[in-house]
This record gives C-alpha cells, structure tokens and sequence, in this order.
C-alpha cells in the first residue's frame, strides 16, 4: 500500500514538474509585435523541446546584435520536408527571420518564418501564429 502511494506521489511530482517547465508562447512573445531580421545565422540549437537559430543582424546599419529566435521541436521540420542538415548549411549566411517580439524586450522571437539562403521559405504558421 506505502508503495503504490509513493509511486503515485512520484507520478503526479514528474506530471506536474514537465507541465510547469513547458510555457506558453503568448505569455513569452508577443504574436501582434512581429517583426524581421536579416543577418547571418552564427549557430543553432537544435534539440528537444524547441529548437534556436542565432543570428547576428545589425541595428540600424551599424552595432551588430546576435537574436535568439525560438521554434518548434525538430520533429516538426521533419513533417515539412527541411531538416537540421539544411540549416547546418546556412551557417555562416545571411537568412532572414520573420519573428514575434519577446515581450520582455530581449534580443529574442519566437519564428513564423525563415528564408534559407538558398532561398528556400521555411513557414512555422500555423504553429507559431
């Protein structure tokens, strides 16, 4: 009985603690605030739960600022025919990010989209929209 009561303890710790560390979009970005960024992706962080491009872009032609934009797991590239091989290419080039604007006024977005340098259009909508 002590048993299955302390396997049930440890089930609702786990459930709680990974729903707590998951958040949400519309609370960290803002979806109204959308904005663009052409620069060259630096490098990517490409795992579980949410992937990130870095990139480098100037602030009005001058100071260079590196962006953090956030997306979608990588199984959802998968389902869109473009993998993390396409994006490993275009390190080192200029692409250009479509965003939503961290509300907390970072250097940061959430991705809608994404122009490859080869000039493939990677759509994150509806998802991230």
């Amino acid at each position: 009985m002590k048993r299955s009561i302390g396997a049930a303890c440890v089930f609702v710790v786990i459930v709680i603690g990974s729903a707590w560390a998951h958040h949400s979009m519309s609370a960290i970005f803002d979806f109204n605030q959308r904005f663009t960024r052409t620069g060259t992706l630096e490098r990517l962080d490409w795992r579980n739960p949410h992937i990130y491009l870095f990139v480098e872009a100037r602030k009005d032609q001058e100071q260079l600022e590196t962006w953090a934009f956030e997306g979608p797991s990588p199984v959802f590239f998968r389902k869109h025919k473009v993998g993390k091989a396409d994006f490993e290419r275009a390190v080192g080039q200029r692409i250009t990010v479509e965003a939503s604007r961290a509300r907390d006024g970072s250097l940061s977005g959430l991705i809608r989209q994404v122009t490859l340098t080869d000039g493939t259009v990677v759509s994150l909508c509806p998802e991230n929209c």
